[in-house]
């Protein structure tokens, strides 16, 4: 099964928002995701990520923590205080090793880590998972609303 089989259903290819300040860093995520089949949308800062998440919420956010005027715990915080966005994987992508940086970013939300410099195959399988987990958790909530449905209708 292919990470697209898991998005059949929607016929929809998996969207990747990917967030940093250094291009070349920007750049080098989105050669890894390329062999996938993902669509990666790029972002500078924290701004435009979250222009892009209220425009068009990915599927899974890559971010990177520090970044000029707003840093990535704040990007992660206010996504996952958004019911709208909140269900959205986060993976922070960092060079921080500090057992208080770590604790800061579960603090505002984080799902996972990825260490800078980044592993390819330790991307790939982190964020393989995030998105098999994303699309169940989907799938769970679309199944709930329907059974909820049904409920109503024969209350009714």
């Amino acid at each position: 099964m292919t990470d697209k089989d898991l998005y059949n259903n929607q016929e929809q290819t998996p969207k990747i928002l990917v967030v940093d300040d250094n291009q070349q860093n920007l750049e080098l995520l989105q050669a890894y995701l390329e062999d996938m089949d993902y669509d990666t949308i790029p972002a500078k800062d924290g701004s435009q990520a979250l222009d892009i998440v209220a425009d068009n919420p990915p599927d899974l956010i890559l971010l990177d923590i520090m970044m000029p005027k707003m840093s990535g715990f704040e990007v992660c915080r206010r996504i996952k205080n958004d019911p709208a966005t909140s269900n959205i994987p986060i993976i922070m992508v960092t060079a921080l090793n500090e057992l208080g940086d770590i604790e800061r970013s579960i603090d505002c939300g984080t799902d996972d880590f990825v260490s800078k410099p980044v592993n390819k195959l330790e991307l790939l399988t982190r964020v393989k998972t995030m998105l098999k987990l994303k699309h169940l958790t989907d799938k769970l909530q679309r199944t709930l609303a329907y059974l909820s449905e049904i409920e109503k209708h024969t209350k009714a």
